[in-house]
């Protein structure tokens, strides 16, 4: 961009992050500014009377009035290509590893470092047409057209892509087979265009693609109580609410680590910033089940954390979910972690109230839910502009202040997710990890996703509702419990104390201590939770026919049943049927034996 391209203005009041600067009446909204002498980066969000109000993302301590302000006559927008998995961003996808390297722990204000490594060179292979010949100048293209690929990991093929802005139909030169950095031109268009191995989109607009599709596959986390009981689909939208310290975080840690998704995005919004070390500690060592690699080969961070500029937190969803459109435009499968929406919220609520607008509900600005539904609805499942199917999955966290569920957040957050899981309380204080409560949590996309189960195990559905209805009723009974004891209830009754027992130990309380628990298959989540509920049916007739509860529960199977999820792994599903061997074989015995007492 020229010199002559710019605009400058000068700072004429600062209110924390937000400044009002005057001469930048030319300019658009939402154009990003350099502001003061440290040349921080600002974004203009109202203009009136020749007076631009900015936000500034970065610590602006020590601006005075008087300073110049600088518009660049663009966007706020991200760097797109290879080299962006594996990275740590903060809201503005400035690398933080790369500026600790030259500025240490603390970053000064108006420090820069390129998005992308500009040295690193890429091996760039390009297409093969339908003809069997490589893409050459002459060839037709389109946007999204796939002109090669970069391999960016292991574990990821990087694709490089027409972008969406070109308008060319044909290629009138291209670079072919070679070493390249994100700068370099590998093609032109007919019309001149240059088409690097990198390009800029802006944050606030949707990428575009061909075609929206219907959600029908579940995106697999290896955590029993979400596949099973409240699955998310692959395009999805959840919320995971909870007050401090009911297992947010944790919940999500977990989904990123183990979800069938191709590219991870997590978005430390913020949060402490001890957690997002745990991450960062964490992440690297932790092998992919389905790829065998390293979980930072898939992922991509971005910490914008409680220490850093408010402003920032409120442009980090944004960059978060427009790099996980960009990997969903290749083909690929996203999940996007946002830890947390409460504090993006909160931040919108700061800078509202420093721009004197009229507040709402308990001070948030009355645009909030638009914010959160502008943010929600870039999830789905897509056909991208290159004709490949792609998914982009939200999951975000919810910190209502003493978990309180009624408070707006939360309230206007389930207005556009399908998948809420609420994490209880009680819970959590007894250890019960993942604590997502089975009463208050839901799931809307089971009736989409129940075709890929019942390719699975065609029982999946009815024995998840019986097993769900069978904690309702046990929720129900603790009521009378807790008035009169369990000695009241007749063994019909407390066969379901029981069994929901089993079903809370044995089935929805999973450890990410253990080597064998920590992730559970389709195929053992399944077979788990039909073995529990074939033992309360046979269990239950058993009862009828005169053998007391006591002789039930001291079987041996009773206790291995719960044990089964800890002692069977995943490759090894047979022992779950051997399990189900031994338990048939007990319950027969004690059937046999009390059928002959009640004929004598």
């Amino acid at each position: 961009m020229s010199s002559m391209d710019l605009v400058e203005g000068k700072v004429t009041r600062i209110s924390g992050p937000i400044v009002y600067a005057e001469g930048l009446g030319s300019c658009g909204l939402y154009d990003v500014v350099d502001v003061g002498e440290a040349a921080l980066i600002g974004e203009i969000i109202r203009l009136k009377n020749g007076i631009a109000t900015i936000q500034v993302y970065e610590d602006d301590t020590g601006m005075h009035v008087g300073e110049k302000a600088v518009c660049l006559r663009r966007p706020l927008s991200v760097r797109l290509g290879p080299g962006l998995v594996g990275t740590i961003y903060d809201g503005i996808q400035r690398p933080l590893e790369s500026l600790y390297k030259s500025s240490g722990a603390f970053l000064n204000p108006g420090d820069r470092s390129e998005s992308l490594d500009i040295q690193k060179k890429w091996h760039f292979s390009p297409t093969t047409m339908d003809d069997g010949t490589l893409l050459s100048a002459g060839n037709s293209i389109s946007s999204g057209f796939t002109l090669g690929t970069v391999q960016e990991s292991a574990s990821v093929t990087h694709k490089i892509m027409v972008p969406p802005t070109i308008r060319g139909r044909s290629l009138s030169w291209f670079a072919g087979e070679g070493e390249y950095t994100v700068n370099d031109v590998i093609a032109k268009t007919e019309l001149d265009e240059p088409i690097l191995l990198s390009h800029y989109w802006p944050v606030r607009k949707p990428r575009p693609f061909s075609g929206k599709l219907s959600v029908s596959e579940p995106l697999i986390t290896g955590q029993r109580v979400i596949d099973v009981f409240f699955p998310l689909s692959k395009g999805g939208t959840a919320a995971i609410p909870g007050g401090f310290g009911t297992g947010k975080t944790m919940t999500q840690h977990a989904v990123a680590k183990w979800c069938d998704a191709d590219i991870i995005v997590y978005i430390g919004c913020g949060e402490r910033g001890n957690e997002m070390t745990d991450v960062l500690s964490e992440f690297p060592g932790l092998i992919d089940p389905r790829t065998g690699r390293s979980l930072m080969e898939r992922t991509i961070l971005i910490a914008n954390t409680s220490n850093m500029p408010v402003a920032a937190r409120e442009v980090s969803l944004y960059s978060g979910i427009t790099l996980a459109e960009y990997y969903r435009d290749m083909g690929m499968h996203v999940a996007i972690m946002a830890d947390s929406t409460s504090r993006w919220a909160e931040a919108l609520r700061e800078l509202s109230g420093r721009m004197e607008e009229m507040p709402a509900e308990e001070g948030f600005p009355a645009y909030l839910p638009t914010r959160l539904a502008e943010f929600y609805e870039r999830a789905g499942r897509v056909v991208s502009l290159c004709g490949q199917e792609g998914s982009v999955s939200i999951i975000g966290a919810v910190s209502p202040p003493g978990g309180d569920f009624s408070e707006p957040v939360t309230q206007h957050t389930k207005r556009f997710i399908r998948c809420f899981w609420a994490l209880d309380r009680e819970l959590a204080n007894a250890r019960h990890y993942p604590a997502i409560g089975w009463i208050e949590s839901y799931s809307e996309y089971a009736d989409e996703i129940k075709p890929w189960w019942d390719r699975l195990d065609p029982r999946w559905n009815d024995v998840r509702l019986q097993a769900l209805e069978l904690l309702k009723r046990e929720q129900r009974l603790q009521q009378i419990v807790r008035l009169i004891g369990p000695d009241a209830l007749p063994d019909t009754e407390r066969i379901i104390l029981i069994v929901a027992e089993m079903i809370k130990n044995g089935f929805l309380q999973q450890s990410a201590f253990d080597e064998i628990d920590m992730f559970s298959v389709p195929e053992k989540q399944i077979m788990i939770l039909l073995i529990i509920m074939d033992f309360y049916r046979r269990s239950l007739s058993i009862i009828r026919n005169g053998a007391p509860l006591a002789k039930i529960v001291n079987l041996p199977c009773h206790e291995e049943i719960v044990r089964i999820k800890t002692t069977c792994p995943n490759g090894d599903i047979s022992a779950i049927t051997a399990c189900e061997g031994r338990m048939n074989q007990q319950l027969d015995e004690l059937d046999r034996l009390y059928r002959k007492v009640e004929a004598v």
